[in-house]
């Protein structure tokens, strides 16, 4: 049976929430899970001198991914600091406090922001209730210490005291930032939290696939944020300058109690008339999801954090979308698509930690990372199967190269397009560039390539890809292994005898100069 999450819990209902949180358990265990979603994560590392890679911390990310009654699906990526109790309780109450029955087909999109925006509210204060009775038992405890005792000056009693109060400051501190997605009514609604980041892909009437960063992050790098906290009376130009504020980057967070109630001990955010830090989300305007052909991603700051510090900022978004739209391509599962893509960052961070270049500075470490993918009339591709005839578009891997005297920037190349008969070698030009070293790839004329178009003004960012009818270019396989032949070699499953010719029809100077199959294929 659920509980719910009231406004006001007496302290014994709090009592049980925090055994609760305490035995694992659920107030949704019994809503089913979405199966258009699949989610990817990694524990944080450090790098050691010694070539050992270290997690610091036990994993403080958290995610649902439900789906409700009448077509209504709720998503969320939750990021923790100081531990992972509120992600995990926001995990939990928040999804109580929207999918057991508080949204009705009948909303308007007033009322179900109105909902969102109260979920929030309430799941903080239900938080602050489990803490109460620690925040209790610490103020006792704070009373009956002395004052400008060290603790080994005190007598046994007290440093029990004293030992206790360290338990209970560390139960009690910790927060969490979160980006929830809500589908209701085939309308998306994204509400943030802090600096955790929604992407939408979605492909549109021309052909083209448009990425839209849906909000922006809490961060003292947001004027809209500054502008809010300089009308509470802080220094703007201080919050500039310190970036962190109480140890964390985002603005607006669930929970961490003492910024909520001690922020006046805080030098940076003394001065303010209210509360500073809020938990309140923003909500953007809802978009409609008819005919709606993409995907939906979630991700954990250190996520975000892992690819810019290895690339830069300026492509994040356009290479994690290449990423997941080639793993699309690829595997079998959404699980494996997600688990595949935090993978390859977390390779990244690594190598480019280890080339010792420029960015490595940037990468002795990276946080939890978290990805949540949800499909919008995406057919997943059957990663079992071999490429064979249709308009298909065809994964190419790039590799990245460790090269110290290249400076040119490397394009991942999201898709490969195959020719129709007797057409042309057309280029897909999905990609994203972000990699300061460069990888070797053929010129234009020689090998399909991609290049990068973004408009990158941080709300939209898109790139084209082209379609063919797939030729014959890949010659059907049997499902039985092909057996080598005397030599040790198989039969090839690909023919590239019609590129060959499209390419030497393309380049017949070259061939009338250096022989008609000089470099082409097998001999």
């Amino acid at each position: 049976m659920h509980q719910t999450c009231p406004q006001r819990v007496p302290s014994k209902m709090a009592s049980q929430r925090r055994q609760m949180m305490q035995s694992h358990q659920s107030w949704t265990d019994d809503l089913p899970l979405c199966e258009m979603c699949g989610v990817g994560t990694a524990p944080n590392c450090t790098y050691g001198p010694d070539g050992k890679d270290t997690q610091s911390h036990p994993n403080e990310d958290g995610h649902f991914r439900f789906r409700g009654e009448e077509g209504c699906f709720l998503y969320g990526v939750f990021n923790g600091f100081d531990g992972s109790r509120v992600s995990s309780f926001v995990s939990q109450c928040l999804t109580a406090e929207l999918l057991l029955g508080q949204l009705k087909s009948t909303h308007t999109d007033a009322d179900v922001r109105r909902i969102l925006s109260q979920a929030f509210d309430v799941v903080e204060k239900s938080y602050f209730e489990t803490i109460g009775d620690a925040l209790a038992e610490k103020a006792t405890i704070i009373s009956q210490l002395p004052e400008g005792v060290s603790f080994h000056q005190l007598s046994p009693q007290s440093q029990k005291l004293s030992e206790r109060l360290k338990d209970l400051e560390q139960e009690v501190s910790g927060g969490a930032t979160a980006v929830v997605a809500l589908i209701h009514n085939n309308k998306l609604y994204i509400a943030n939290v802090g600096t955790n980041r929604a992407l939408l892909c979605k492909s549109t009437s021309d052909g083209q696939n448009q990425v839209i960063q849906i909000g922006r992050p809490h961060t003292t790098e947001n004027e809209d944020e500054l502008q809010r906290l300089a009308g509470l009376g802080l220094d703007v130009s201080g919050l500039r300058q310190a970036a962190l504020i109480a140890g964390q980057s985002s603005t607006r967070r669930i929970g961490d109690y003492r910024v909520k109630y001690n922020y006046t001990d805080i030098d940076l955010l003394s001065a303010a008339k209210n509360k500073p830090i809020i938990a309140e989300p923003e909500i953007q305007a809802s978009q409609s999801l008819e005919g709606v052909t993409g995907f939906l991603l979630l991700m954990s700051e250190g996520l975000i954090k892992a690819l810019e510090s290895a690339h830069g900022p300026e492509q994040a978004n356009q290479e994690m979308v290449a990423m997941v739209a080639a793993e699309l391509a690829q595997q079998g599962t959404l699980e494996a698509v997600a688990q595949s893509v935090v993978e390859r960052v977390k390779r990244l961070h690594h190598d480019v930690y280890a080339s010792g270049r420029q960015r490595a500075s940037h990468c002795s470490r990276h946080e939890d990372m978290t990805l949540l993918i949800r499909t919008l009339n995406y057919t997943l591709a059957d990663g079992a199967l071999t490429p064979t005839q249709g308009g298909r578009i065809y994964p190419v891997s790039v590799p990245y190269s460790n090269c110290p005297s290249s400076t040119s920037k490397t394009s991942v190349t999201l898709s490969l397009v195959m020719p129709s008969q007797g057409g042309t070698l057309t280029n897909g030009t999905n990609t994203a560039s972000t990699l300061e070293e460069s990888t070797p790839t053929h010129t234009p004329s020689q090998s399909p390539t991609t290049t990068l178009h973004s408009t990158n003004n941080q709300t939209t960012q898109s790139s084209s890809s082209s379609s063919g009818d797939g030729g014959s270019l890949f010659r059907q396989r049997g499902s039985q292994a092909v057996q080598p032949d005397e030599t040790g070699r198989v039969p090839p499953y690909v023919d590239f005898t019609q590129f060959y010719r499209l390419w030497g029809s393309d380049h017949g100077d070259f061939l009338g100069t250096q022989g008609s199959s000089a470099g082409l294929g097998p001999q």
